[in-house]
């Protein structure tokens, strides 16, 4: 088995939820995922903050509270559900190393019986 292709493990394609945690984990841990949370951060405080009487979400930022608490909440399990993937996939990866492994050291176990019997019939024919 070849690893060109990475929706592929144990020759299974991945589920929809295994694509969609997968992708949401690579673009969380992305310098523009940050960027533009911390813009709607900034803009979310700066909102209420002009607005005082008429803010949607007075100073405290409860509802602001409320959001980040949600996003951390859905966003740990994608992030592990992710991370268990990937851990399959680099157990695939290891247990195909270690027989191609093994395959090569019989290889050059054989390619060292094969040089001694060459070695004995040299001495026999000097």
């Amino acid at each position: 088995m070849h690893f060109t292709k990475k929706k592929y493990v144990h020759g299974k394609r991945r589920s929809l939820g295994e694509k969609l945690s997968d992708g949401i984990t690579k673009y969380a841990g992305s310098w523009s995922f940050i960027i533009i949370f911390l813009l709607i951060v900034l803009a979310w405080m700066m909102i209420n903050n002009y607005l005082k009487d008429g803010s949607f979400d007075p100073f405290p930022y409860i509802l602001l509270n409320l959001a980040l608490s949600l996003l951390a909440a859905i966003q740990a399990p994608v992030i592990l559900m992710s991370q268990n993937r990937e851990e399959q996939r680099d157990r695939v990866r290891a247990e195909l190393d270690y027989a191609i492994n093994k395959k090569a050291e019989r290889e050059v176990q054989d390619m060292q019986k094969d040089l001694e019997e060459i070695k004995k019939l040299i001495r026999k024919i000097k």
